[in-house]
């Protein structure tokens, strides 16, 4: 789909979901509406016009979008938008800060609060986002492949950080999805690992977490891997993980509440000796960002739609001990999911 047209689309279906001008001041939001990328710019949708407003810096882009009246604006944003609101006007509540609305009430409009309207757009990608991501996903198990060739045992968690990020643009990745987390051992133990300069022992796992971006869209996969003979606690702990990954993505598809398909999966871990160790979610959405709707863990309200493109990471974590988590990425279907991520799941013994 040409930017131009994904751009009309886009607008198109937000229009039809408001009940006022929305005021868009989050820069990814803008980027998926306008196909401009600023880091200060907002977008005022109304339902005769569109207009985005942003500095000198950004003027020459902002002149060719095409269908959308551009608006320069001083480095101040907030101060340059109160000049040219009027009347009702919602704007997004998860990015404005109070500093910032104070400077947009001085426009002496009727500010509305609202979360969501684009996010719910982006969480349901088009054809053209869904063919990037799975560009992107082919380059993560091209140098997941890769890295298992190369030696573990002997170097630092954050040598293997830096192999996996020359893999990942060796194999075609434009930038890093999110910094790669590579936690053996005890570092595992903790999802979002600091990896450091321990050295990796043989007999223990490696959980490795990493992506790519082709673009502006991003690639999610976790494998974990055996240094050796494992111990029975944590041989024990991959089957099972690897047997609750699976269930989670038999469970995936449109219409699921994301907390139901979340309960299957952890009600399943919690009846075997690890019970607790599950602690955070057991996905959540991906594409312009690493983290966006439809998320599945207990706290969510959100419902998987088609097209969306979530990953399923049930894990296990023993602190001081171990951890593992498998992590696939999916696109969510009418009658189940289709796997972006296709490397192995199988246990993968490295030097």
């Amino acid at each position: 789909m040409a930017v131009a047209t994904a751009v009309t689309d886009r607008l198109g279906r937000l229009r039809e979901q408001l009940e006022e001008p929305l005021l868009v001041t989050t820069p990814v939001n803008v980027r998926y509406l306008t196909g401009m990328s600023s880091s200060n710019a907002a977008l005022l949708v109304e339902p005769e016009r569109v207009r985005v407003f942003t500095d000198f810096r950004y003027a020459s882009k902002a002149r060719r979008l095409d269908g959308i009246d551009f608006v320069q604006t001083s480095r101040n944003l907030a101060s340059s938008l109160a000049e040219h609101l009027r009347g009702t006007v919602a704007f997004e509540a998860d990015n404005v800060t109070y500093a910032t609305y104070e400077a947009l009430a001085r426009s002496g409009a009727d500010l509305v609060p609202r979360s969501g309207s684009v996010e719910r757009l982006r969480a349901q990608k088009d054809q053209s986002e869904l063919a990037l991501m799975r560009e992107a996903s082919a380059i993560g198990d091209k140098a997941f492949a890769a890295l298992v060739e190369e030696r573990f045992v002997g170097r630092t968690e954050r040598e293997l950080v830096w192999r996996m990020e020359q893999l990942l643009r060796e194999h075609g990745g434009e930038g890093l999805a999110f910094p790669p987390i590579v936690g053996a051992g005890p570092t595992g133990s903790t999802p979002h690992a600091d990896p450091g300069d321990r050295v990796i022992q043989p007999n223990e796992t490696v959980v490795v977490d990493a992506g790519t971006m082709v673009g502006g869209y991003n690639s999610d996969c976790t494998r974990t891997f055996a240094t050796g003979e494992l111990p029975e606690a944590a041989a024990r702990a991959y089957e099972i993980v690897l047997r609750a990954q699976q269930r989670g993505l038999d469970e995936v598809r449109a219409g699921r509440p994301g907390r139901d398909v979340d309960a299957i999966v952890r009600e399943l871990v919690d009846a075997t000796e690890f019970e607790g160790t599950f602690g955070h979610g057991l996905g959540h959405g991906v594409g312009m960002l690493v983290h966006e709707s439809p998320s599945m863990r207990v706290e969510t309200d959100e419902v998987l739609v088609p097209n969306a493109v979530v990953s399923v990471e049930p894990g296990i974590y023993v602190e001081g001990d171990f951890g593992i988590r498998i992590e696939d990425l999916v696109i969510v279907t009418d009658d189940g999911c289709e796997l972006l991520t296709h490397y192995t799941k199988e246990l993968v013994t490295v030097r």
